[in-house]
Formats: C-alpha cells, sequence, structure tokens
C-alpha cells in the first residue's frame, strides 16, 4: 500500500472536482476558507483516501501523476501541456540510460517529464538562459528528486551545447531555426531532434533550417485532445477541448554523404546549385 511520506508531491481534489497540488511538508498545513489540512496528519495516510479540514470539508488525497505534475507546478512561464509532452517522450525516445540536451528550461515542466523517462542511468542536459526562469526550475527539481538525473546550465544556445554524440536534442527557444547547427553538433549519427514550435512562420524558418542541414525524416504535428463527458447515458463530447497549443517539429540526423536520401530530383538539383550537395555522394543527381 502507497503512504504518504514526509515531503512527497501529493494532490489535493475537492468535491468540485478542482485539483491543488502540495508537498507533506513535516510541520506545515494548508489553509483554505473552508478550513486547514495539517501535513502532520496526512504523512503516513495511504494515497487514494479522503482527508478533511478541522471545518469537516473533504479532499480526495491522490498521488499527483507526471500529467499532474506538468499542469499545476510552481511556474513563472507559459507551460507545455501534457499532450505534447507525452508525445515528445515517445518521439524522442526517451527512457533509461538516454542522453538528452534541452534548449529553454522554463519552469521544469517539460524537464521533468524527460528526467523521469532517462532516469536513473540517463541524463537531461537543460539549458536556459534567464536565471530567474532556471531558479524556479531548479527548485520544483530538487523537491521532486530529480536533480541527480538533470544538470541545468545558465547559457545562450547561440553559444552551442557542451555535450556531442548525445541521443536528442529538444529546442523550446524563441526562432528555434536559428539554432539547428547548434543541435545538429551535438547529436549523434541517427540521433533524434524535436522542437515544439508556436507559430507557423517559425515552423517555415525552422523547416528551411533543418533541410539545410543533415538531416532527414522531417515532420511537423500538431495534437488535439477532445475529452468526452462520462456519463453513460448522455455520452458526448465535452463543449471544450484542449486545441491547438503548438507545433510539434520531429527529424533524424544523417551523416552529410546521406542527406538528401528520398529526395526528389529538384531538390537535389537545388541542394547542388546552392552548393550544399555534390554528386560524389551515393546518390547522384538525376
Amino acid at each position: 500500500m502507497a503512504t504518504v511520506n514526509a515531503h512527497d508531491p501529493i494532490l489535493l481534489v475537492n468535491d468540485e472536482g478542482k485539483h491543488y497540488l502540495h508537498y507533506a511538508q513535516p510541520g506545515g498545513s494548508w489553509f483554505t476558507n473552508q478550513g486547514r489540512i495539517v501535513f502532520d496528519e496526512i504523512i503516513g495516510q495511504p494515497f487514494g483516501r479522503l482527508v478533511s479540514t478541522d471545518k469537516g470539508q473533504g479532499f480526495l488525497l491522490l498521488r499527483p501523476t507526471t500529467s499532474d505534475l506538468i499542469r499545476y507546478l510552481k511556474r513563472t512561464t507559459q507551460i507545455v501541456f501534457p499532450k505534447d509532452a507525452a508525445q515528445l517522450v515517445m518521439e524522442l525516445d526517451l527512457w533509461d540510460g538516454r542522453r538528452l540536451i534541452e534548449a529553454g528550461t522554463g519552469s521544469g515542466g517539460l524537464t521533468l517529464a524527460f528526467a523521469r523517462a532517462v532516469m536513473p542511468h540517463g541524463r537531461v542536459y537543460s539549458y536556459e538562459a534567464r536565471a530567474e526562469h532556471q531558479a524556479v526550475a531548479r527548485q520544483n527539481m530538487e523537491r521532486l528528486g530529480l536533480t541527480p538525473y538533470v544538470e541545468m546550465k545558465l547559457r545562450d544556445v547561440s553559444e552551442g551545447f557542451d555535450e556531442r554524440e548525445v541521443d536528442a536534442v529538444f529546442l523550446d527557444v524563441r526562432d528555434a531555426g536559428q539554432f539547428v547547427p547548434q543541435a545538429e553538433a551535438a547529436l549523434m549519427e541517427g540521433g533524434l531532434f524535436g522542437s515544439l514550435v508556436p507559430t507557423a512562420n517559425q515552423v517555415s524558418d525552422l523547416l528551411a533550417a533543418l533541410q539545410a542541414g543533415n538531416f532527414v525524416a522531417i515532420r511537423v504535428e500538431e495534437l488535439l485532445v477532445r475529452p468526452w463527458k462520462p456519463v453513460p447515458d448522455r455520452l458526448r463530447p465535452a463543449d471544450r477541448m484542449v486545441a491547438h497549443t503548438g507545433y510539434l517539429v520531429f527529424a533524424r540526423k544523417l551523416n552529410a554523404r546521406f542527406r538528401l536520401w528520398g529526395a526528389d530530383s529538384r531538390q537535389k538539383r537545388r541542394a547542388v546549385e546552392f552548393g550544399q550537395w555534390t554528386t560524389e555522394d551515393p546518390h547522384e543527381v538525376d
């Protein structure tokens, strides 16, 4: 039976379905307009039970999922939605032992998802240009016990990355297309590239940069999630849905000799004209 330990993250849900993320700090309390919950009285209690304030208001005590943590963490930046985070973990092929560079730590919501995917033997190298954002993310990682798996660096990514031969690089920065060469330099051959881009014109710029580099299998995706009302005799879609939150762009790095593998004749001829490819490569221009 899973029980609450001191300092554990906990999710409290009221009878209206509102969610509140807290940490079970010894000696601490949570004050609401419906009474006070003393954390010492929660520590040692099983998850999945009902706890009450000193005024008798009940709250469901749950262990927060990664999705809950992403949505309710302390933050100073725009969050990455769980639907996008899950797709990124899958498409960047993150699992125990993988090494990933993240550019744009923000408040650490996506960092925690990456860290949970690659732990305990993997590593996330997370770059952030703004000290105030990094401070919030560092605190979030510490409270979740993820600091052994995340190395935080305060640096503008235009200066490049320290790491080489990593399995994946993820860019969540303004004008991501400008930093494709830095990502390419850090990736191993066959490594995976991903980026979350807010606007269509930025996607176009990023695609141009990837096509100018040694990348193939370039894809653009947009994920839409439509919840349904879970009422058996009146099952229908909910009135609201999580629609556009950003564009996901993925690609794979290849050896420069094979960068136009699968390209059509026009693309190959243009590459030769602009000096980006030569007919000495294994697949000559038709």
